[in-house]
């Protein structure tokens, strides 16, 4: 069985550097690939652009994906991962600071499998994270995909 890999799209350096922070602090030693705004997040897991070749056939257990990116937003990517039969069962968690509601019902109308507020605390924060490993990396059956 391959490593779990761990996509966290996340534009936010100080964001990027806490998640990955916390996920290591909480000993969670699965393989994080960052994708800094949606075109990458896509790219990665469409094998195309600057990751034209990779095995696409490789998907990550869990997309931790952030909702106000540039160039393509956190919600257009969720779209067209749900369009597609390749990624449309991929678990996608909403990782984000927004407190709208519409964010939050545009989010679960396309898909999403679960949405989190980022706390602003660094040890909830970290806790938030430990939390989300333990859950989608070691208790939750994935569809065969």
């Amino acid at each position: 069985m391959s490593e779990k890999v761990i996509l966290l799209v996340e534009d936010n350096p100080d964001d990027e550097a806490l998640a990955i922070r916390a996920l290591k602090r909480h000993h969670v030693g699965n393989e994080i690939v960052v994708a800094h705004d949606g075109v990458e997040a896509l790219e990665y897991l469409f094998g195309t652009g600057r990751y034209a070749g990779r095995d696409v056939s490789l998907k990550p257990s869990v997309i931790l994906l952030d909702l106000k990116l540039p160039r393509v937003d956190g919600l257009e990517v969720l779209r067209r991962l749900r369009e597609d039969d390749r990624t449309k069962l991929l678990p996608v968690v909403i990782l984000t600071t927004s407190s709208e509601e519409q964010d939050l019902l545009n989010s679960y109308s396309l898909g999403c499998n679960s949405y989190i507020r980022k706390p602003v605390d660094f040890i909830q924060f970290s806790e938030a994270i430990r939390q989300l490993g333990m859950y989608w990396l070691l208790m939750n059956q994935p569809p065969p995909i």
